[in-house]
């Protein structure tokens, strides 16, 4: 049996994980099913959009419960490492500026499972993440970018 993956995350986003899995069985699989039902009405289901899309809805939901139940599961829940609170590691904010004058940037690195590049959170398997891990204060690290590799100095961590 193969071993399922692991989905890092925090204590907050396996919470938000929750939710929406509560959301998507409670709420939203209702809503497709009374669209169904609704698409039913209208005939021919051969020939049916309405129908289809419905269906076709039903099944994406089922889908994202089957995901979402599956990264609870296997959910690693990230603590933060205060034996070393220097070092850029999972689950903390690190703040850099890009080199030779860029302008300070500040990412949370999280696991894949809660990535949001729009509100600051990068995945630890980013090229980004990957880099910055391990590091410490003052240092400065070549990071590999879809634009070439660029330099960065870590200014804190939080």
């Amino acid at each position: 049996m193969a071993t399922e993956k692991s989905y890092y995350m925090t204590q907050e986003g396996k919470e938000k994980l929750e939710k929406e899995l509560h959301y998507l069985k409670t709420e939203r699989r209702q809503e497709v099913v009374e669209r169904i039902k609704v698409a039913r009405g209208f005939g021919d289901l051969s020939e049916n959009s309405e129908y289809d899309a419905a269906k076709d809805e039903q099944a994406f939901v089922e889908s994202r419960i089957a995901q979402v139940e599956k990264m609870i599961r296997n959910a690693v829940i990230i603590e933060n490492d205060n034996d070393n609170p220097d070092i850029v590691s999972l689950g903390k904010s690190v703040t850099f500026t890009e080199l030779p004058d860029g302008e300070e940037e500040t990412y949370t690195i999280v696991g894949s499972a809660e990535a949001d590049p729009f509100e600051g959170k990068i995945s630890n398997d980013s090229p980004m993440a990957k880099s910055l891990l391990g590091h410490e204060v003052g240092e400065e690290v070549a990071v590999a970018t879809p634009g070439g590799e660029i330099q960065v100095k870590i200014v804190k961590i939080n």
